[in-house]
C-alpha cells in the first residue's frame, strides 16, 4: 500500500475552513487493490475538505476514463466517468462504527485521513453492471470477428440440442403425455 501514500490528507495542521486537494489516479492506483474490477484508468480527483471543529466534510469530484472489457466481445474500451459525492468524517474518542454509510468515524488521535479507499469504492460503484462497446455512445462497435464466432458457436449448440432430443429415452417419455 506504499503506492497509495500520496492519497493521505494531513488535516491536523489545517485551519478551519475549506481546503482543496488534487490527486491523479492511474494504473498503479488500481494495481494496489488486489481484486479490482477496474485494472487501468486515467482520472483526476478533486477533493474539497471543509474542516470544522468536530468533523470533516469531504466533497469528491472524479473525472476521467477507466478501461473496461466489453461483456459481449471482450474488447477493451474507455468508459468515461464523472462522479460527485460527499463523505462526512466525525471524530470520536473510541473507534466507533457508524450505521450511516455517509459517515466515517475517526479517532481524535489521528492526524491524517487516507482517502484512497474512498476513491477506489466510488470508482468501482460507478462501473456499469453490463459493459458493452455501444454504451459509450461512440462509433466503436463490438469486434465483428468475435461476434461472428459467437453466432457460429451459438448455432452449433442448437443443432446439438436437436440431436439430443432424438434420444429414444426421451421419445418414450414424450409418449406418456
Amino acid at each position: 500500500m506504499k503506492a497509495l501514500k500520496q492519497f493521505s490528507i494531513p488535516f491536523t495542521g489545517l485551519k478551519l475552513g475549506k481546503h482543496q486537494f488534487e490527486f491523479e489516479v492511474d494504473k498503479s492506483f488500481f494495481d494496489a487493490f488486489e481484486y479490482s474490477l477496474v485494472k487501468n484508468g486515467a482520472l483526476k480527483v478533486e477533493v474539497e475538505l471543509d474542516k470544522q471543529e468536530t468533523m470533516l466534510i469531504l466533497h469528491f469530484h472524479i473525472l476521467g476514463t477507466i478501461q473496461l472489457n466489453c461483456d459481449k466481445c471482450l474488447t477493451e474500451f474507455a468508459q468515461p466517468i464523472d462522479i460527485t459525492e460527499r463523505q462526512i468524517v466525525k471524530f470520536a474518542e473510541d473507534d466507533l462504527e457508524s450505521d450511516d454509510l455517509e459517515i466515517i468515524m475517526l479517532n481524535k488521535k489521528e492526524s491524517a485521513l487516507d482517502v484512497s479507499e474512498i476513491i477506489y469504492e466510488l470508482i468501482n460503484v460507478s462501473v456499469p453492471y453490463i459493459n458493452t462497446c455501444q454504451q459509450v455512445g461512440q462509433t466503436v462497435k463490438c469486434d465483428p470477428e468475435m461476434i461472428a464466432t459467437l453466432e457460429k458457436l451459438a448455432s452449433g449448440s442448437a443443432e446439438q440440442e436437436e440431436e439430443q432430443n432424438d434420444d429414444p429415452r426421451w421419445a418414450a417419455l414424450k409418449k406418456l403425455k
